[in-house]
């Protein structure tokens, strides 16, 4: 197979659909991650890769943050992390001679796609001011180039220090303390624009803002509900995890307004009955929700419970005993207005009926959400109402019940246990001081949103990210590259060139890091570094194969010596970290609650985990010292006439705003990205068709016209008044002003759209291809 990368970029012209599929993995699943494979590594070194994957003594998968079990698969991957392990072991390499031949220009005309196939970085790269090309520069003279902007800046906040989910703890520490000891808490990180609204609502309900159950939570489950999200794609393992629920007696709830093949039925290719028999039905039930009408479904089930004759309906003890603001909670929710629950949902007030039928003979359970729940205006508010829902009936604290967040990035969520974080408590600042002898600083400093505020207003000069692709991620697509150029300099830690490289600052740094299937060999020796799961659980990653230049450097290496670099000579022994990551180690379990003996217990095979007071005690580290009931207020979004709701997903073949490939294969589109999906009667109602071209614009309250043109329809059955496009090609119509309330999430489930015709001509129709 071809292990070369494109020279030629694609286009649409391609493009086919035909009918979305009605399981997911199979033996389609299997022989698509070994095409891919093959086609990046080979033979060979695909097996070397694949059979470390998840393994206690291989490496984290860098696909998603889906924990393990004790037992594990010698094929313990899904078709979505063999093309995240294929990606960073392939043996395509981007050198010198690629920049050459490239300008900064012609980068920035490339799709994502294009840029993602052309393999490893292997050297560090400047582009100097005035210049549109990069060129090689050595380690020390980049290092020297970012310190003497950083030390020539007026103020330390104004520098940001982003960070993507993939970075390991250790690096993750080093990076926050070196942010922290040249003055600043500007640490922005990929949770702002994801699960922030998960950590805010538990953090004020729970008093942790992480999920409260452990894999074996959901195999102990009565009943499971999945809001808002996609585990076909976005994390497959979990498809098994559902399953062995079923298998147990679990019933299975989805709310989603798209159908997804996943939740559907799974073919577990691992079992014979997934491999040649029909597999597995997942969901029992299937609420079609319209976008973002999960508030009003369960304060139309919480008031059901409030008012039911059931015995069970409501734990009084468990409240009493736990719990507080209950008396207000239950006066709100019974003054809820049924027309407004039906408006907003799409749903009849007999499949909610039902669904409280499903809630009632359930003594445990479980939700799960991810970002159709994250992204929206009343994202917090939303997950606060499932916390009220869990605690009518004292479904937090006991074994198969809890909330369930289900992060993206493999360690987004031990970032932020790291001290990744804008807004960080006073008692680790505090930790820091005595550990490190330094005064830490204590003003808050810029999330994502307001990171690019600062940049776009000029008040930040140096933007320094340590992984993910700055530029896509965010919302408001030319918003944000303008305010990356205003900067006197960026800089990106990557494994592989993404959109964000052209997107540049005056001057622009490239340092190209090893990934995490990689040999890490320091003065003391071969390391390892450690990551936490979505669960809570903290292993170790050892990466095997020899790195993929000579020129690489770890991401802790890189720290620390930028660290020297700008700092100096200071109480903090930068050396010693970048020499033995048991260093850093011994210092997080000083300065991080619940990583006491660190280097031991991280030792062990399946490492170990983190302390959860309200799972593991019904302890609850609030104000109060009990869990909290609120009250929350379900404000209808009605849609002005002739517009859509818009959210924007992921296809089947990418993972964040790397696109692996051009397929969405459960959703029936092929060689193609550029597609917006629409209810029939929708299309029907607009005066429009499947297989036109229209335009997608978006319309907020700042008059502004975001535009993203080009886009074939795709009749599908999402929910009524909804559509949904694949991100980041969508990223340019999300707001930047448009946020969650006090998360500041950008609302990337919620933006209002028109679809136009081009030119507001004709409409431009292709064959439907098989529809």
């Amino acid at each position: 197979m071809p292990r070369k990368a494109p020279v030629e970029d694609y286009d649409d012209s391609g493009l086919e659909v035909s009918r979305p599929k009605t399981y997911a993995a199979g033996v389609p699943g299997v022989t698509t991650a070994l095409r891919h494979s093959f086609e990046q590594m080979g033979a060979r070194r695909t097996a070397l890769t694949l059979l470390r994957v998840n393994q206690k003594d291989g490496f984290d998968c860098p696909g998603c943050a889906w924990p393990e079990g004790d037992h594990r698969h010698v094929a313990e991957f899904c078709e979505n992390g063999a093309k995240a392990v294929a990606e960073e072991a392939t043996v395509r390499r981007v050198t010198r001679d690629f920049f050459a031949r490239h300008s900064v220009a012609d980068l920035a005309e490339r799709s994502d796609h294009w840029l993602g196939q052309q393999g490893r970085l292997t050297e560090p790269m400047v582009k100097r001011a005035g210049s549109d090309h990069y060129e090689p520069i050595s380690w020390d003279e980049a290092f020297a180039l970012l310190a003497g902007e950083l030390t020539a800046l007026d103020s330390p906040d104004q520098a940001v220090f982003y960070t993507s989910g993939r970075t390991s703890n250790e690096a993750a520490f080093a990076y926050q303390l070196f942010a922290r000891a040249f003055g600043t808490n500007n640490l922005p990180d990929c949770s702002n624009m994801c699960h922030e609204s998960s950590g805010a609502a538990l953090t004020e309900t729970i008093g942790v803002g992480k999920g409260s159950v452990l894999l074996e939570d959901l195999h102990r489950a009565d009943l499971i509900f999945v809001v808002g999200q996609n585990p076909g794609t976005n994390h497959p393992r979990m498809l098994s995890a559902l399953e062995k629920a079923k298998k147990a007696g679990a019933r299975i709830v989805a709310v989603n307004p798209l159908p997804e093949a996943g939740l559907m039925r799974f073919k577990n290719p691992q079992r014979p009955s997934g491999v040649v028999g029909r597999g597995t039905p997942l969901a029992d039930r299937f609420l079609q929700i319209r976008l973002n009408g999960d508030l009003a479904l369960f304060q139309a089930l919480n008031r059901m419970l409030l008012e039911s004759d059931a015995p069970n309906a409501v734990d009084r003890a468990f409240i009493a005993a736990h719990t507080t603001g209950f008396e207000e909670f239950a006066a709100h929710v019974k003054a809820l207005d049924w027309d407004d629950v039906l408006e907003a949902t799409g749903l009849t007030r007999a499949e909610i009926a039902a669904t409280l039928g499903d809630v009632l003979a359930a003594e445990r359970i479980v939700v799960c959400w991810a970002m159709g729940l994250t992204q929206h205006r009343n994202a917090v508010p939303t997950i606060r109402e499932i916390v009220n829902f869990l605690l009518l009936r004292g479904n937090i604290g006991k074994p198969g019940a809890g909330v369930c967040p289900v992060r993206g990035h493999s360690n987004v969520q031990g970032d932020r246990t790291m001290g990744i974080y804008e807004k960080p408590a006073p008692a680790f600042l505090d930790a820091l001081a005595k550990e490190f002898s330094f005064e830490p600083p204590r003003r808050h400093g810029l999330d994502t949103v307001n990171a690019i505020r600062a940049m776009r207003d000029g008040k930040v000069k140096v933007f320094l990210g340590m992984g993910g692709n700055f530029v896509r991620a965010t919302p408001d697509s030319s918003v944000t590259e303008a305010a990356m150029r205003r900067c006197r300099l960026t800089a990106h830690v990557s494994t592989k060139l993404n959109r964000s490289h052209a997107v540049t600052g005056e001057q622009a740094l490239i340092l190209p890091t090893l990934g995490r299937t990689e040999q890490d060999v320091q003065e003391s020796g071969p390391q390892f570094v450690s990551v936490e799961d979505s669960m809570g659980m903290v292993h170790a990653s050892r990466g095997r194969l020899a790195p993929a230049s000579p020129h690489l450097l770890s991401e802790v290496a890189i720290v620390c010596r930028l660290a020297r670099a700008v700092l100096g000579e200071t109480s903090i022994d930068w050396a010693a970290m970048e020499r033995d990551y048991d260093v850093i180690r011994d210092h997080v379990s000083r300065v991080v609650p619940g990583f006491e003996d660190f280097n031991a217990r991280i030792r062990r095979p399946g490492g170990f985990t983190l302390p959860h007071p309200p799972r593991d005690s019904r302890r609850f580290p609030t104000p109060s010292g009990r869990a909290v009931f609120t009250v929350n207020e379900l404000e209808v979004l009605r849609v002005p006439e002739g517009r859509l709701l818009l959210q924007t997903i992921r296809s089947h073949d990418q993972y964040n705003t790397t696109v692996y490939g051009l397929d969405d294969r459960y959703r029936g589109v092929k060689a193609g990205r550029r597609v917006v999906f629409v209810n029939p009667d929708d299309l029907e109602a607009l005066g429009l068709a499947d297989g036109e071209t229209v335009d997608l614009v978006s319309e907020w309250t700042d008059g502004v016209e975001r535009r993203a043109p080009a886009f074939r329809i795709v009749a599908f059955p999402t929910a009524r008044g909804c559509a949904a496009a694949y991100f980041p090609e969508t990223n340019v119509l999300v707001p930047l002003d448009s946020t969650a309330e006090v998360s500041n999430t950008p609302t990337s489930k919620s933006v209002v759209v028109r679809l136009e015709r081009p030119d507001g001509g004709a409409a431009s129709s292709t064959p439907s291809q098989g529809r």
